[in-house]
């Protein structure tokens, strides 16, 4: 993946794959890879309703 998209269902999608299939151990260190800040990531999918889960290290829809 040479970018994280920038629409919000398919960046959920793509951060929670890459985290999930262990290419990268943490939030932080997927967006410093592709030069992303990940507070700004947290909360533009905020706005979306999807907040991010330290603990299963994945976005997850606010309920």
């Amino acid at each position: 993946m040479e970018y994280l998209p920038q629409d919000p269902a398919m960046l959920v999608s793509a951060v929670n794959m890459l985290l999930r299939d262990l290419e990268y151990d943490s939030l932080e260190s997927l967006c410093y890879s592709f030069d992303r800040d990940p507070e700004e990531i947290k909360k533009y999918l905020l706005h979306y309703d999807y907040v991010y889960n330290e603990q299963q290290k994945q976005f997850r829809p606010v309920m």
